[in-house]
């Protein structure tokens, strides 16, 4: 039976959206009895339709499925426009800078300002419905406005995250064929300004021909060089423009985003989302998992740069009428207190981050959250990794007060919005468990023949019936897109979409996700693909081979292990060089991509045909035995000789 249950708490339930699990289950029933009658439902009560749908679901040309074929519909109108006769002067926006700026905008100001700045991009860079445009940005509001005003006019924003190198940012820009940059002088982070612009600068030096100007929002008063005839201040052209601009009448499958994401091959994937079926499924998140009412402030930490602020920044919450918080900092600046100073200045009442900070507030600050009035917090959420039982005990007590719900939300990029995650006021949580499928998914664990797995032995994680918020493609490469998701789990002879994560099942039903199964390492919550790693290092002169697996670390979750193979060890500083090899995976990649621990190894396990056996030095990284068969190696007696140099010699 249930053991180590937190039940929801009784002044939550009888109001909550969700009240018991006798609900839940009834809409899960409701979903299996008529899967499309369950969407259409929904569809019909959250959007604004500027022509309603035709049909709920196309599985014809499966697995390019389509959802509420034939109906119009904008995203910033569902976002902003549709609120203003009923919220205009309600808070949409509190922007609190890293330096202390603070910025409210309403309904009606971010209503002027996603105008505005939607003109400017038709009348002065010519963007027209389908082009791409890149946004690299930091967490200030004209990145939120910046993607809104794209949706205004059916332009494809792809935001790429302001801590990318400007050869990340090539790849993307190039990839996507944008049209237009739009990017700022730089930000603030720990006090000091930083710059982006100059990233961008060198991104483009080549091989982007398809960029015909770059905007550029002025921040952080830096000097910059300003290219004539490519380069313009957004301060500048924004004064120009009409505060009335007229939403462009979007199909359901018109697509709304690209986000680049790592896989298990180096090539970053271009995740492509829908307009409708994504921000049905954004706003019914926030409705559900965080009980989101009229007059409620919510704030989600993360930033526009990942999924987690495309959906539970931006367009989530501005589709249910939520005021959202967009913080520019850091939870450590000036102290370890920052984040429950701002949960008491502006009585926040979900607060979502990821374990990774929830641990680092936990070592920095453990006491801090005392010294603040945190009684406004209903709903707690984590995001972007599983939380392990140590930090979920000290969020629940500390600064639930033990009274706040916990929701260990599960999802990923390409999912666009919820998986599985607890309900407030209905679910009794298992602390670190993801709980159950949200009403409408229907998630599975199974096994390689498609059946489902024994109660306490790990599956595949799959979902096993299409949903609105799907990714609908990879950009330019649909076989890979195939691949990638439904290549590898089948359900009655049918491909189902694989989420690339290990689960199991208890014996009450909830679902606990055990980690990839692939070459992705979730470094604070952030997909880094393994091989993309890899051919960085690669990139330095030294480095004849190299493997990247993950190790536990004890704040990031996973930390980065590279065993790295010289072309000489003549004369070598080693210090020095991983040194280099991290300077030069900071240049391609970005900071968030370094090695925690880089190993010089004469050689790597290698089957006869040349394979790398990664499960053999993710065993020796952990410090694990060795269990695996190592006779089929080329050469057995490395594996002894990688333990003995890990053992002693670790950078």
């Amino acid at each position: 039976m249930l053991q180590n249950i937190y039940q929801p708490h009784e002044e939550h339930s009888k109001d909550a959206r969700i009240k018991n699990m006798e609900e839940y289950h009834a809409l899960m029933n409701e979903a299996n009895t008529d899967y499309e009658g369950f969407w259409a439902k929904y569809a019909n009560e959250k959007i604004d339709w500027f022509k309603p749908f035709d049909k709920v679901l196309d599985e014809s040309n499966a697995p390019f499925y389509r959802w509420f074929d034939g109906g119009k519909l904008n995203v910033a109108h569902q976002c902003v426009d549709r609120h203003l006769d009923s919220r205009k002067n309600k808070a949409a926006i509190i922007f609190e800078g890293d330096n202390g700026d603070q910025r409210i905008l309403t309904y009606r100001e971010l209503a002027y300002e996603v105008n505005k700045t939607a003109n400017m991009f038709k009348n002065q860079f010519d963007i027209k419905k389908g082009d791409r445009v890149v946004l690299y940005m930091p967490m200030i509001p004209e990145a939120a406005i910046s993607m809104l005003a794209c949706a205004k006019i059916g332009a494809i924003h792809s935001v790429v995250f302001g801590g990318f190198s400007a050869e990340a940012l090539k790849d993307r820009i190039i990839d996507a064929e944008a049209k237009l940059v739009v990017t700022s002088d730089g930000a603030f982070r720990k006090g000091s300004p930083y710059m982006l612009k100059p990233v961008v600068d060198d991104a483009l030096k080549s091989g982007c021909e398809c960029v015909k100007a770059v905007c550029v929002v002025e921040r952080n008063g830096e000097d910059i060089h300003w290219e004539d005839g490519r380069d313009y201040s957004y301060n500048e052209l924004i004064k120009n423009e009409s505060p009335v601009c007229d939403a462009e009448p979007m199909d359901s499958e018109d697509p709304l985003f690209l986000l680049y994401t790592s896989g298990s091959t180096g090539k970053p994937k271009g995740v492509q989302h829908s307009s409708a079926g994504y921000i049905l499924w954004a706003q019914m998140t926030m409705e559900w998992v965080f009980d989101l009412k009229e007059n409620d402030t919510y704030w989600c930490t993360a930033d526009v740069g990942w999924i987690t602020g495309h959906t539970y920044i931006v367009y989530g919450p501005l589709a249910a009428g939520a005021t959202t918080i967009m913080f520019e900092g850091v939870p450590t600046f000036p102290d370890a207190g920052r984040c429950w100073k701002m949960v008491e200045e502006y009585q926040v009442n979900q607060f979502y981050t990821a374990p990774t900070a929830i641990r680092l507030l936990h070592k920095m600050g453990a006491d801090e959250p005392k010294k603040y009035n945190l009684s406004s917090l209903r709903t707690l959420g984590t995001v972007g990794e599983p939380i392990d039982p140590a930090a979920w005990k000290w969020y629940y007590d500390e600064i639930g007060n033990g009274k706040c719900a916990i929701v260990d939300t599960y999802w990923q990029t390409e999912t666009g919005g919820h998986m599985i995650s607890p309900l407030p006021g209905a679910t009794p949580i298992k602390p670190a468990c993801a709980t159950f499928p949200l009403p409408g998914i229907m998630a599975e664990i199974i096994d390689e023949n498609g059946e489902p797995t024994p109660i306490g032995e790990k599956g595949f994680m799959c979902i096993t019936k299409p949903w609105p918020s799907m990714i609908r493609d990879i950009w330019n490469d649909s076989d890979r897109f195939v691949k990638s998701y439904f290549g590898d789990c089948k359900k009655d002879g049918k491909p189902v979409y694989f989420t690339g994560d290990g689960a199991m099942i208890d014996e009450d039903g909830y679902i606990t996700i055990t980690g990839r199964t692939d070459d992705v390492i979730n470094v604070s919550g952030h997909r880094m693909g393994t091989a993309e790693v890899e051919a960085a290092v690669k990139k330095h002169a030294s480095v004849a081979a190299v493997a990247v697996v993950g190790k536990p670390h004890e704040i990031k979750g996973e930390g980065i292990f590279a065993y790295v193979v010289l072309k000489t060890d003549d004369n070598v500083a080693i210090e020095a060089l991983a040194k280099e090899i991290n300077n030069v995976i900071k240049q391609e990649i970005g900071a968030i991509a370094v090695c925690d621990d880089i190993v010089f190894v004469p050689d790597l396990p290698k089957t006869r045909s040349g394979k790398i056996m990664r499960r053999i030095l993710r065993s020796i990284a952990k410090g694990e035995e060795i269990t695996q068969d190592t006779s089929t190696l080329e050469d057995p007696s490395i594996v002894k000789t990688i333990e003995s140099i890990v053992n002693s010699c670790t950078i």
